[in-house]
């Protein structure tokens, strides 16, 4: 179906505005959709509700979020950003403060960003696809790369939005549908039954049945209650065979990839370290005292202010006719994300009653696909298991799209030489070097990783859009301090992250939600710097200024090089609005 729409809307794709900007005539409807579709990637559909299931409430701050940074976009970018008559958020930059050094810097953040936000969803596809048919992981996210490249390969922006609305509405019914049986089937039975633990229970979940569980990857588990289970591999360090007991005197013990646990009916799971053990701190916020507290702001922050730096988001609003639109886009958007992520929530605590066992692997993302056959044994649930996965698989698909799209506008106008051709080479580059990432890295907790991407996105791009809309005095040297030295902190986490995660785990918890620290100190930065070097203010800082504040009608919008991209009768068939209908 993807295939289908994307062949359907490239038809009319032939021109470099058509790629890049899909000849900004998109609506404002059709527009948030899309964005929606693009936004509601893999942590959205799988991971909220993983997260919800393992961290309980903490986990609620995720979706609010995701869905409140758009206020702040409405409020202060969307419609001065569009206004600018940009066409990638390098060309944002350059246009604002005249620098073509900070371009290129604007170029390499927007390329980073790119490739951390497509690897979960890579990750993510190879682990639903090898979940629901006999194939190895590898091949979810040659699969998606392939679907994307070639969409993006014949229409570029103009196929892409038409795709990417279509895949919001598909994503919501894929969730709301199986979300409204099993509700309905839950609460036809009268709550949990005799075999599950209710979530008012302050007890441990207990296993529903006799369950097995091999683990992938090696785990440190928490014992909350005793156990006894039968566990054939490797735990703390010795070879296990055979019947074992785990008291929670222990605390944690150890257990090595390739191991096979299995559990009767009835016994408490033991989950994996940092996740809630029992019900009762599952159902109280911050229950984990000053770090957890400090984890959570950082994480309100990341989403709150990362939002707006997010270039796979910031470049559909380039595609609106004019600032107001973009403005009224954001208002769709907020809407819709409030309706799709009432279900995950609801999956996420229903998945903490009848799928437990995922609390042992810790690989939670897979709740919304086993959940239906746990619930509805048979057929049925296999049918509702099918439709979530295939939801699942278009949030990969739609992501992954404006991911690709976003790259390739930046690496064809600012590497190459902006024309089509080199868009569709761009297309394949920013597809290919992802997707070799992907089966390298070990898989995270999807939403984790997008965390930090948006850590990133908040400690580069936000101070400059907010600074560069709202302060006159913002200069290139102080945008660009900013950028290198907010940007590095949080790659500095991200590689410190990475290295602890290979060597025990051993890195503090701000590492990996670092943007309380990092926001502020690039703000900071980007004030200081740009008080000291007021003398290389550009020029034309109130020219600029004022085509963005200006209403629509007085007429400042202006393309920026629109020569470099079209001809004359280009120009003329943008005014035929031909996209709009």
């Amino acid at each position: 179906m993807t295939f289908y729409v994307g062949f359907r809307s490239s038809r009319a794709a032939s021109t470099t505005q058509d790629f890049l900007v899909a000849r900004r005539t998109v609506r404002s409807r059709r527009n948030a959709a899309a964005v929606s579709g693009e936004y509601l990637s893999a942590a959205s559909f799988l991971g909220v509700a993983g997260l919800i299931l393992k961290d309980g409430v903490d986990a609620l701050w995720y979706p609010i979020g995701f869905t409140a940074g758009y206020l702040a976009l409405m409020l202060f970018v969307a419609a001065p950003l569009r206004r600018s008559g940009a066409y990638t958020l390098p060309d944002f930059v350059e246009a604002r403060l005249g620098s073509g050094g900070l371009r290129k810097l604007a170029t390499f953040f927007v390329i980073f960003i790119g490739v951390l936000y497509l690897l979960p969803q890579l990750q993510a596809a190879g682990l639903v696809l090898s979940r629901i048919m006999p194939v190895p992981q590898w091949v979810g996210p040659v699969i998606v790369i392939v679907v994307v490249v070639v969409n993006v390969f014949g229409g570029g922006m103009r196929a892409i939005t038409v795709v990417q609305a279509f895949q919001y509405w598909l994503k919501l019914f894929a969730i709301a549908v199986p979300t409204f049986i099993l509700c309905a089937i839950f609460i036809g039975r009268g709550g949990a039954g005799a075999h599950e633990t209710s979530l008012t229970a302050p007890t441990s979940p207990t296993f529903t049945d006799t369950t097995t569980v091999r683990v992938d990857t090696p785990v440190r588990l928490r014992i909350k209650e005793p156990v006894w289970l039968w566990a054939d591999g490797v735990v703390n360090g010795a070879p296990a065979s055979g019947d074992v007991f785990w008291r929670p005197e222990v605390g944690e013990v150890t257990v090595n990839a390739g191991t096979t646990l299995r559990f009767s009916a009835g016994s408490a799971v033991p989950v994996v370290a940092g996740a809630a053990a029992d019900n009762d701190s599952w159902m109280r916020p911050s229950s984990g005292g000053a770090g957890d507290l400090f984890t959570t702001y950082s994480l309100i922050f990341a989403t709150f202010l990362g939002t707006m730096g997010l270039p796979h988001v910031l470049v559909r609003f380039y595609t609106n006719p004019d600032g107001k639109a973009a403005r009224r886009t954001t208002l769709h958007i907020m809407l819709l994300l409030a309706l799709f992520y009432m279900f995950p929530l609801l999956l996420g605590a229903l998945s903490r009653i009848y799928v437990p066992e995922l609390l042992v692997t810790g690989r939670t993302d897979a709740a919304v696909t086993e959940l239906p056959a746990k619930i509805i044994p048979g057929l049925p649930g296999e049918i509702l298991g099918a439709v979530t996965a295939a939801g699942a698989f278009a949030a990969f698909l739609s992501t992954s799209s404006g991911l690709v799209v976003s790259v390739s506008g930046v690496l064809s106008t600012d590497v190459l030489r902006g024309r089509v051709r080199d868009f569709r080479w761009a297309a394949l580059m920013a597809g290919l070097v992802p997707l070799g990432m992907a089966l390298v890295l070990r898989p995270n907790d999807i939403s984790l990783s997008i965390g930090v991407t948006f850590a990133l996105a908040a400690s580069t791009f936000c101070p400059v859009l907010l600074l560069g809309i709202w302060w006159r005095k913002l200069t290139w040297v102080g945008a660009g301090a900013g950028m290198i030295v907010g940007g590095g902190l949080v790659i500095g986490a991200i590689v410190l992250d990475v290295v602890s995660r290979y060597t025990g785990d051993w890195a503090p918890s701000f590492v990996k939600q670092p943007a309380l620290i990092t926001v502020p100190i690039a703000f900071f930065v980007v004030y200081i710097v740009s008080k000291a070097t007021h003398r290389r203010q550009p020029a034309d800082t109130s020219r600029t200024l004022l085509r963005m504040h200006a209403p629509d009608p007085l007429g400042f919008i202006r393309d920026r090089d629109v020569a470099r991209f079209g001809t004359a009768e280009e120009r003329a068939r943008l005014a035929d609005g031909r996209h709009r209908r």
